[in-house]
């Protein structure tokens, strides 16, 4: 078992290496819902473009992270995780999954160093036991909150996963995202990983997620917070409109965002607008900080919440949520 940990000295950097040839592609993560793979994808891009959450199925998108180096473009893509879908978009969702794994040019999977395999983890490595050509990553995440004596039976259980589908990871690799743990020796491991060729997006792109996009994504994970376990799979966000403020002088600009908050049920409803608006206003507060962050300009956030019934079953209303 080929277990990486960091070097005491740094690998030669890519300045220095005579004639080395860049490389560029696409590196896939995935696992079972809540594994680590957004937080994982921020931590490498530097920047928040992936939403997390401490509940299961947060992502929806499969969002690029692109990560610049002298040597190497890494675009990371952030899957939705694999799991036993009990509704159409469930279903849609895996479907992303992957159509996203037959695409890239490797791919790791995220296993929690605090959580033993289980049912989740042999069906999804067995889904990339069939896919022969694609090297393929054991990625252990959430390393800071384990012991070493945890962590060693991580690493021989996953280890010895591989061996019982028949492949062998191309390496086996402990992280702490939140920790800064090894994060830039994944990074380094991926690279050699990736076809020879010149960047694929400009320098200083960080994804290719439309703005609008990832504005909604920030309004639902705020609206994540707090809620009750059965919510989050009920909310969708739609921003419907961003336009500057036309009567806003050129030094003073202001974006006015419409975004409406979708949930299943009118029962639904109070829980997240909460008593007199109070929980939509905080809502409205921390998602409107987040997408300055990321925009670089004030905000005005306008936020509705409207029901669209059973929405995860009905095609028509996925359509409309842009599922």
């Amino acid at each position: 078992m080929s277990v990486r940990t960091q070097s005491p000295e740094p690998p030669e950097s890519p300045e220095s290496s005579s004639g080395a040839p860049h490389r560029a592609g696409f590196a896939c993560f995935v696992g079972r819902p809540n594994a680590g793979k957004s937080t994982l994808t921020n931590a490498l891009v530097g920047q928040k473009v992936a939403i997390t959450a401490n509940q299961p199925q947060t992502t929806r998108h499969t969002v690029r992270g692109i990560v610049h180096r002298a040597d190497a473009q890494l675009i990371l893509v952030d899957t939705p995780g694999l799991h036993k879908p009990r509704t159409l978009l469930g279903e849609r969702l895996n479907d992303v999954v992957r159509a996203t794994w037959a695409e890239v040019d490797v791919i790791g999977f995220c296993l929690p160093a605090n959580e033993k395999l289980g049912p989740g983890d042999r069906f999804i490595a067995k889904e990339l036991a069939s896919i022969k050509r694609t090297p393929k990553i054991a990625i252990v995440t959430k390393t800071d909150l384990v012991d070493s004596k945890t962590l060693a039976e991580q690493l021989i259980a996953i280890d010895q996963l591989g061996k019982e589908l028949g492949f062998e990871w191309a390496e086996i690799v402990p992280v702490s995202a939140v920790a800064d743990k090894q994060v830039d020796l994944l990074a380094d491991l991926l690279v050699p990983l990736l076809p020879e060729g010149p960047a694929l997006y400009p320098e200083g792109d960080l994804t290719d997620e439309p703005e609008q996009v990832m504005v909604a994504e920030l309004i639902r994970e705020a609206a994540l917070e707090g809620v009750r376990d059965e919510l989050p799979h009920s909310i969708a966000v739609v921003v419907e409109e961003m336009l500057p403020r036309e009567d806003r002088p050129a030094d003073k600009p202001l974006l006015d965002i419409h975004a409406f908050v979708y949930i299943e049920r009118p029962s639904q409803k109070g829980i997240i607008i909460g008593p007199k608006g109070k929980r939509l206003k905080e809502v409205g507060i921390k998602s409107r900080k987040q997408i300055e962050a990321l925009l670089g300009t004030p905000v005005f956030l306008d936020l509705h919440v409207k029901v669209a019934k059973d929405w995860q079953r009905d095609p028509r209303q996925l359509r409309k949520l842009g599922f």
